[in-house]
């Protein structure tokens, strides 16, 4: 069953493009939840995962949280940011 408040991604072999985080920020705009697939040819570290995360996170400049199961990226954004937007 899909959530109707998720979204799923992609990262590929090109990794954080201009194009991928302008989709993200405009996926964000209707969906509280961002699932982002990590493939394989990108990277297979946990610590590498973490770091993307928190590029993720930097460039979309708001308030995110994330949550890492195993190569996926699972971001929300938070109430705050949405409070902020609706000033």
């Amino acid at each position: 069953m899909v959530d109707k408040g998720q979204c799923k991604f992609n990262i590929g072999k090109e990794g954080l493009t201009h194009g991928v985080l302008e989709s993200l920020r405009t996926c964000f705009k209707t969906h509280k939840n961002i699932r982002i697939s990590v493939l394989k040819n990108v990277e297979r570290d946990k610590n590498k995962m973490k770091e993307i995360a928190e590029k993720l996170a930097e460039k979309l400049e708001g308030n995110y949280k994330y949550r890492i199961i195993g190569f996926t990226i699972v971001m929300r954004k938070s109430a705050e940011s949405v409070r902020e937007k609706r000033k």
